[in-house]
């Protein structure tokens, strides 16, 4: 193999959804190729038309996967300095209602050819390997690297049997993380721990957030006002009473949220969401934000970014943000309360250059490339037990999986150039 590394990074889910699993990866991709030492491949989820339809926002449909790629290169080349080179495949994938979320269809290794196939990193190993049944990771792969994005126990624990639900999915994750990566990369201690794992939040934020920090900065230190604006909250609803705050989002509960707040008379002005670039957002001096099933907030590190002043929970999942002087951390309402109105009547502290460059996007994926390589029996024999239950209709769909994913359909195959899926022959049984 040539010395030139080439990474490949899968991930979960494509814009225009616009999901930490969509963008994070897409930015990690653009940066890692920046400078052109290394060749470094996207790998995203082509969904049919009818699952786009459920998945992408107003109404945004793809024809091909041509018309998808150039969507996403558009999208990045408008938020960063410098025109990266990168290539960008698509693997077959199935939109399930249940889970909310997209799951792969048959084997996705195949996506990148063997002569190549030297560093993945899977954005959400457990999510992509649940179902996996095809060439083993860690054999097609001289180095896996798992980043895991999501709580997944947190979400289950909310549905019906969910903590008995959580202690199977606890097993099966660290099941398939370990059998299938060398190294685990956990943004935060809110995520589960897993074999061979360290925390590390190896996300950036787009450097246009600085530059708007940087102009706040020179308007304050001009004796301008920079704020105009009080506070704002993007995602869901929280106990905001005698508070009035703008809140931006979009998604399947946005109704639920605007009658909530009409219905206990919040002074909650609810909007769509926005790219939190916007420069809608510049004015505002204070984010809330008060979610515990984030793993890491990238709109938290955007506010910080921008010179803001984030209001946030002591979780877990904001350990990183302790650092940055205009956080301010709060253990019960009262004091979520307190703050949030002391933050209405301050001034931002401004970023060092130090904190800023701590912020940035360049530093996004550090050099966990040394792992060492261990073949044991035990693990050979856990991959085969998957593979075999993987491999049956009957318990991929008992565990989850949206039916037929074994194999793309022809449709599927037919809009990415594949091979059409291999029949199987039903087997006669002669008394």
């Amino acid at each position: 193999m040539s010395t030139r590394r080439h990474f490949a990074i899968f991930t979960t889910a494509s814009l225009p959804w616009m999901t930490g699993t969509a963008i994070n990866p897409l930015f990690r991709t653009a940066y890692l190729a920046k400078d052109g030492d290394k060749d470094v491949t996207l790998v995203i989820p082509w969904l049919c038309l009818r699952d786009q339809e459920l998945v992408y926002p107003n109404k945004i449909v793809f024809d091909s996967p041509l018309e998808h790629e150039s969507y996403v290169r558009h999208w990045i080349e408008e938020r960063i300095d410098f025109r990266p080179s990168f290539s960008i495949k698509f693997y077959p994938g199935k939109f399930s209602k249940e889970m909310r979320s997209i799951l792969p269809v048959g084997d996705i290794t195949e996506c990148i050819p063997d002569e190549v196939a030297d560093i993945a990193v899977l954005e959400e190993p457990e999510h992509l390997t649940w179902y996996h049944h095809g060439r083993r990771w860690k054999n097609k792969f001289r180095r896996v690297i798992g980043i895991v994005h999501t709580n997944y126990l947190a979400y289950v624990r909310r549905e019906k049997n969910g903590q008995v639900i959580a202690c199977f999915l606890k097993y099966a994750n660290t099941w398939v993380t370990r059998i299938y990566c060398h190294k685990i990369i956990r943004l935060s201690g809110a995520t589960q721990d897993l074999p061979r794992s360290v925390i590390c939040n190896v996300h950036g934020v787009n450097p246009k957030f600085l530059e708007v920090g940087k102009l706040k900065l020179r308007q304050l230190q001009n004796g301008e006002k920079a704020f105009t604006k009080g506070a704002y909250h993007i995602g869901k609803m929280s106990k905001l009473v005698g508070l009035e705050v703008d809140l931006y989002g979009s998604g399947e509960d946005s109704d639920e949220v605007c009658e909530s707040a009409k219905r206990l008379s919040l002074s909650v002005n609810v909007h769509p969401g926005r790219d939190h670039a916007d420069p809608l957002f510049h004015e505002y001096k204070v984010f809330i934000n008060p979610s515990t099933t984030d793993v890491v907030c990238m709109t938290t590190a955007e506010a910080l970014a921008m010179g803001k002043i984030v209001i946030y929970a002591n979780h877990p999942s904001n350990e990183f943000f302790k650092q940055f002087p205009n956080c301010r951390i709060y253990d019960n309402e009262d004091e979520f309360v307190q703050l949030t109105l002391n933050a209405l009547s301050e001034q931002p502290a401004p970023l060092t250059d130090a904190q800023r460059t701590h912020q940035s996007s360049r530093a996004l994926l550090p050099a966990f490339l040394r792992t060492r390589k261990l073949k044991q029996n035990l693990e050979d024999a856990s991959v085969y037990l998957h593979q075999a239950l993987s491999g049956l209709e009957v318990t991929r769909c008992a565990f989850g999986a949206v039916p037929k994913t074994l194999q793309p359909e022809e449709h599927l195959c037919k809009d990415l150039g594949l091979a059409p899926p291999v029949k199987r022959k039903r087997l006669k049984f002669i008394r």
